[in-house]
């Protein structure tokens, strides 16, 4: 069997030529005589690969120089623990929950000291991003937290909070490179790789220096203290070598295809393919209010469990992998992250209309 088109909402799918470029790497990486899984992390060869990826990623994001990139491990997950620990001075932080992920980091911020959330739409199943436009922030918060695109249920922030002159903390991890960002914006950004940058295992978080202090929470772990990973340049401990070394590998090819501007526009276009089809669609809906929607990650239903169900199953015969939505909402999920080709967009809605018709 051949590459199928794979919607998974992470770990997803890889440009193909970074992966056949890995592959030819795997043995002997341009004539060191080892893979970059075999290399010491402390070696020459491996300094070149992280520095020349963290300057890919600083020119592709324009990231002013008073950011550092940390290439962290533990997933999100661990950094909903780290941004309260580092970032919690006045024990008090703003959270806007939009999804699981921002639920999930809000209750991880609740250990550390008062969490609020100042806005919420989980009234209607997270289908929509609130009005941000004046939120109560609260007086001593030392940071806002976002979850900027929320992977399950396919919505994004099109305009980011007023947070009123606190710091904003955003977790991208489902957005990260898909368009341009201003960093100045935040005062962190930070995202698991594994949607749309390299292989699962490897945090990239984009912090503000003045924010990476000793001036931590009372046992924070040393692994978890941003000051430990900045000034050990990600290399503390041994670092995720393989991951980064894809991710380098994939800053290369955004490069190639013609930066972030690029990657927004054909974004763009492989999303309304999908989204003028669900609109027009008798049998299928979209569940996202319209101005909300992401452009990474598009879940939709036929409105019966059994029709879905079937659905998930003949589309994956069709070479289609992955819809299936998060057990969370039910329905069918297509992650369309920048590696997704036009063509398999094309071939969904292909697939959507034929079903459709053998259906109704």
């Amino acid at each position: 069997m051949g590459r199928v088109y794979n919607f998974s909402a992470g770990p997803a799918v890889l440009p193909e030529e970074v992966l056949r470029e890995a592959a030819d790497e795997m043995l002997d990486y341009r004539g060191s005589g080892m893979s970059v899984m075999e290399m010491s992390h402390r070696s020459k060869v491996f300094d070149e690969i992280i520095k020349d990826a963290e300057k890919d990623l600083r020119d592709l994001l324009n990231i002013p120089d008073n950011y550092k990139v940390l290439f962290l491990q533990g997933g999100a997950s661990t950094t909903f623990a780290m941004v309260p620990m580092n970032l919690m001075k006045n024990r008090v932080a703003d959270y806007i929950i939009t999804g699981q992920w921002a639920k999930k980091a809000y209750e991880e911020a609740c250990k550390y000291g008062k969490a609020n959330i100042v806005a919420s739409s989980a009234d209607k199943t997270f289908s929509y991003i609130p009005d941000c436009s004046d939120l109560p922030i609260s007086e001593d918060a030392d940071y806002v937290y976002i979850c900027e695109n929320n992977t399950i249920y396919g919505t994004k922030f099109k305009k980011l909070p007023n947070t009123k002159g606190k710091i904003l903390v955003s977790d991208v991890s489902s957005c990260f490179l898909s368009e341009p960002m201003n960093i100045s914006d935040y005062g962190m950004v930070y995202g698991g790789v594994q949607k749309n940058i390299g292989p699962a295992g490897v945090v990239i978080a984009i912090i503000r220096e003045d924010l990476i202090t000793d001036d931590v929470l009372e046992g924070t772990p040393t692994m978890l203290k941003f000051k430990t990973q900045a000034d050990a340049g990600s290399l503390y401990n041994t670092p995720p070598c393989y991951g980064i070394y894809i991710c380098g590998k994939v800053f290369k090819w955004l490069k190639k295809m013609g930066g972030l501007e690029e990657m927004k526009k054909r974004n763009e276009e492989k999303a309304k393919i999908l989204y003028d089809f669900l609109d027009s669609s008798e049998l299928f809906k979209g569940t996202v209010a319209k101005e909300d929607r992401s452009l990474m990650n598009v879940p939709f239903v036929t409105g019966d469990k059994d029709l879905d169900a079937k659905f998930v199953a003949e589309a994956k015969a069709a070479g289609l992998e992955n819809l299936k939505g998060h057990r969370s909402v039910g329905g069918m999920r297509a992650s369309i992250y920048n590696a997704m080709p036009k063509e398999g967009v094309e071939k969904l809605v292909e697939f959507m209309k034929e079903f459709e018709k053998n259906n109704k």
